[in-house]
């Protein structure tokens, strides 16, 4: 158990966004694959990925890949696995699974078979035939991929959008994960000028301060894997520490949330001060076309309405007008919208920079960016990975 394959699990498009934040945190053998990240690490990375990963969904331990077509086969695999490393006599350990486009196509016996594998396996181990499962929590998951099968175990619990600050869901609200991606795909620095025009309850600040901080996302909640012996309670105080003492709470321009909805503004000023940002994020209540942008070399990132969740088509249509006749002209800002919409550029009245595909849920987005020109003396961080259907490539 010294030595460990750990994936980072994120949504479609924010895979090469995983794969920097792990380099950034000084994992070096880092695969980028659809919907994953591999990494290598020990127990305490563990702990960490859960803790500072912002835009992946959840960290899972790989016991096991190989490719099979034969549930017998599935059943010897799964029970040659040293499953006693993990796994107590008192622990519970419920099985998932997902298959696609494979011979094992059944979810439900290929769940049943590792589960069998499981038990055969600690059956031997501990010499006894019941197990009362009231102990810690191991998520098993199986997931079959063109007759490859992946046994994992779920180390976060719930997944790892859930920072712990929104307990109030707006009309249309994003996720945590996505607003992190979303940001690290932006050129957006602390002591930038940042407006989300369209905050809803405030997640896309509360994340931009977050990262202008330096805080660690996880830093407040729970993960299932705290219950493990595998990993002790002193292992996460200390990883909570390392966290505390690497913040930096001095951002020398507030970071700004506006909305026109009274009740997502309330929503927004509570979740802000639940996130502990009170002291850095503004929420006013202000429709898009009173927003004022005075100053230069500013970053507006943003999820506006679209009809698929808010108003009409023609609303919607009119607004994206509106913010090309607003914001269009703002040639030292960077403009980075996300929508269903894929006339959004033709409604704007402009081209962006880079385009790329992303998932708000179930819906599939393109992320639209229009690169503004850098403040002077700025050094610019390239962007994680290319992106998709690029247009004009402007450095800046």
């Amino acid at each position: 158990m010294d030595t460990l394959t750990l994936i980072a699990t994120t949504t479609f498009g924010l895979e090469a966004v995983a794969a920097r934040e792990l380099q950034a945190l000084g994992y070096e053998d880092v695969r980028v694959e659809d919907g994953k990240v591999r990494f290598t690490g020990t127990v305490r990375d563990i702990a960490r990925a859960n803790l500072w990963l912002r835009s992946a969904d959840r960290v899972v331990v790989e016991l096991a890949c190989f490719e099979t077509t034969d549930f017998d086969d599935l059943f010897e695999r799964v029970k040659a696995l040293p499953w006693e490393e993990w796994i107590a006599v008192d622990a519970k350990f419920p099985v998932t699974g997902k298959s696609v486009h494979s011979k094992l196509h059944h979810t439900p016996t290929c769940q049943k078979t590792v589960k069998k594998g499981i038990v055969e396996r600690l059956r031997k181990f501990h010499n006894r035939h019941w197990f009362e499962e009231t102990g810690p929590e191991y998520k098993v998951n199986i997931h079959m991929y063109q007759d490859t099968a992946s046994i994992t175990l779920d180390t976060s619990g719930p997944g790892l959008h859930k920072r712990g600050y929104r307990d109030m869901q707006g009309i249309a609200p994003i996720k945590e994960t996505l607003a992190a991606g979303m940001l690290l795909l932006s050129f957006w620095k602390p002591g930038r000028p940042f407006i989300d025009p369209f905050c809803g309850t405030g997640t896309i600040p509360i994340e931009a301060a977050m990262i202008g901080t330096n805080t660690a996302p996880g830093l407040n909640r729970y993960f299932i894997a705290e219950d493990w012996p595998q990993l002790p309670r002193e292992l996460w105080k200390d990883v909570r520490e390392e966290a505390k003492d690497l913040q930096n709470r001095k951002i020398s321009v507030p970071i700004l949330g506006c909305d026109a909805d009274k009740r997502a503004v309330k929503q927004a000023k509570r979740h802000v001060f639940q996130a502990g940002v009170s002291d850095i994020v503004q929420i006013l209540h202000r429709p898009f076309e009173d927003i004022e942008l005075e100053k230069d070399y500013g970053v507006i990132v943003t999820n506006p309405p679209y009809a698929e969740r808010i108003g009409t088509n023609d609303e919607v249509d009119e607004l994206y007008r509106e913010m090309g006749r607003t914001l269009g002209h703002l040639k030292t800002w960077s403009i980075y919208v996300i929508t269903t919409n894929q006339d959004f550029e033709k409604l704007y009245g402009q081209e962006a920079t880079r385009r790329r595909k992303l998932y708000n849920g179930r819906l599939q987005c393109t992320y639209y960016q229009f690169v503004g020109e850098r403040p002077p003396g700025e050094i610019l961080d390239e962007e994680p990975a290319p992106a998709e259907e690029s247009s004009t490539d402007v450095s800046s």
